[in-house]
């Protein structure tokens, strides 16, 4: 029986290609500031109409500075690639989310954004310029990122020349121990099957673990697929998908949304649908995890020695040595946020480590939160102050940290505890600086500690 992504997949194909490709309908186009100034010339110059404005959706956030969102923004380049989107959206015709313009207070993180808008749902085929577009699958949808080439293909055709995918399911089954989140979890999937190990492959999770877990959850097990090889990463629709959508701006509404319940549901695959492979992963065993290296593959579980095998280069350049324990490495900073973990839900959890603590007197900590209404929404709840009060930076929506297109950047060979999802050399900024991946609550233990500990022991003293 066929799998959700072969439904959704044969649902959008359009033709096979003489290349052996399928030509792929694509249902949502999500564009940004960096990836799409060249296709938008690609366009222009071919003299071609962008053929479905009506499904393309544009936000500012791998640029946009956090410290000050004022326009025009003190960044000159930031406000020259800005106002670049600003004219192409309104020449083709296409939403745009960005400060100081029209729909500003919607800005965001192009991935938090469309499912918290209800622009993602179950059974769409999404494409985007970005790599982490793998997030949406968190909803039932199929999701790529891709080039800035083939941005121009999906604004003058709406579809995308794609090579078939095989499936592999990741049934996670067990209940996690507290102070594990599921940013350590697709850390151990991937350290388990490698950086390469999904090549060719959409990752299909599932299992009771995956069952359980909140949309937010679900969209940051999906957003790190990429970083595992794979090309999407998608959980079936169920239940906890149709409550998270229902009233969401872009979602159908009324009887719509009633009959687009009953076809998510016959999307979804079935118990007896047949994959190319499955893994079966442990929740129980699972510990926080901390990257040690340069890839996001190359971790460990926090009481858990490097192995003595490990690669020299990593090894060499974060400092380490084979044999050792990431845990009691200093920190210089701490970034919280990204469209891995700059949800609300995220941010709240953070926030559980650092009330009544403050950030040690060395580090320079940063929370981001993924968007406009992430920051309302956290700001309600007063997690701003708990922040502040802990001693924090309280940042506008952005990529920030991330991947430091922007004011945000390490400095020299700092290190940094980051709830993001790479850690590759410069990742953050500096050609020398050093990440460590690991969930927001991890990187708040580390921040007010000076250096990488047990979560689990500051949840300790939280339900005491």
């Amino acid at each position: 029986m066929p799998t959700l992504f072969h439904n959704v997949w044969n649902a959008h194909s359009v033709r096979t290609l003489p290349s052996g490709q399928t030509q792929l309908f694509v249902g949502l186009h999500l564009i940004h500031e960096v990836t799409s100034p060249q296709a938008f010339d690609m366009i222009r110059q071919h003299g071609w109409r962008v053929a479905f404005p009506e499904r393309t959706f544009a936000t500012v956030d791998h640029i946009v500075p956090t410290s000050v969102q004022k326009r025009p923004f003190i960044d000159l380049t930031a406000e020259e690639m800005t106002s670049v989107l600003e004219r192409n959206c309104h020449e083709y015709g296409i939403q745009l989310y960005a400060p100081g313009a029209s729909g500003g207070e919607h800005q965001g993180i192009v991935h938090v954004i469309g499912p918290e808008m209800g622009l993602t749902q179950p059974g769409m085929t999404i494409a985007c310029g970005d790599s982490h577009t793998s997030t949406h699958g968190a909803l039932g949808a199929i999701a790529f990122g891709i080039g800035t080439s083939q941005v121009r293909d999906v604004l003058a055709s709406q579809s995308l020349a794609l090579d078939p995918l095989k499936v592999r399911r990741i049934n996670v089954d067990g209940h996690l121990r507290p102070g594990v989140f599921a940013k350590d979890v697709i850390l151990t999937i991937i350290r388990r099957l490698g950086v390469q190990g999904g090549v060719g492959f959409a990752y299909e999770y599932g299992g009771s673990t995956v069952d359980r877990m909140t949309i937010d959850e679900r969209m940051t097990m999906c957003n790190m697929s990429i970083e595992g090889g794979a090309r999407v990463g998608y959980i079936n629709p169920d239940d906890t998908t149709f409550r998270y959508i229902e009233g969401r701006p872009f979602a159908p509404q009324g009887p719509a949304f009633t009959r687009a319940v009953e076809w998510w549901r016959q999307i979804a695959s079935t118990p007896d649908a047949e994959y190319d492979d499955v893994v079966h992963i442990d929740a129980g065993s699972i510990e926080p995890t901390v990257t040690w290296g340069i890839n996001p593959g190359q971790s460990v579980g926090i009481h858990e020695a490097i192995a003595t095998n490990a690669d020299e280069e990593a090894l060499t350049f974060m400092g380490f040595k084979a044999g050792a324990r990431v845990e009691g490495t200093r920190i210089d900073v701490a970034f919280i946020g990204s469209c891995t973990n700059g949800r609300l839900s995220d941010l709240e959890e953070a926030a559980k480590i650092v009330k009544g603590r403050h950030v040690a007197p060395h580090v320079k900590a940063l929370v981001v939160p993924g968007s406009q209404a992430v920051s309302r929404a956290a700001v309600a709840r007063g997690l701003d102050q708990v922040f502040t009060n802990a001693g924090f930076e309280w940042r506008g929506a952005g990529c920030s940290m991330c991947l430091a297109m922007n004011p945000d950047k390490l400095e020299g060979n700092q290190i940094c505890a980051s709830s993001s999802n790479r850690n590759f050399k410069g990742r953050q900024g500096s050609p020398t600086g050093r990440t460590l991946l690991m969930s927001p609550a991890m990187v708040a233990a580390a921040a007010v500690s000076g250096e990488v500990v047990d979560v689990r022991a500051m949840l300790d003293e939280v339900h005491a």
